[in-house]
């Protein structure tokens, strides 16, 4: 089972949280933040970064339906 991540390069600042918390996914290209695999393992990190995104940019999907960021 995967998940996948994805960040909204037009709602993200840049502002480095993803980056920060959740290296392993995520990178920091200057203008926005890039997941580096949009096909991930679950793990409950990612989530957290989700909702950590002070914009919520960045989204998990499981087979197709939102799981990130949680309300």
């Amino acid at each position: 089972m995967t998940w996948k991540a994805r960040v909204d390069p037009t709602t993200c600042i840049a502002s480095g949280i993803c980056a920060a918390i959740a290296p392993e996914f995520f990178t920091l290209d200057g203008l926005h933040a890039t997941v580096k695999a949009e096909d991930v393992e679950p793990d409950e990190l990612l989530l957290d970064t989700a909702d950590s995104c002070p914009t919520g940019a960045i989204s998990v999907l499981d087979h197709g339906v939102e799981i990130g960021p949680r309300p």
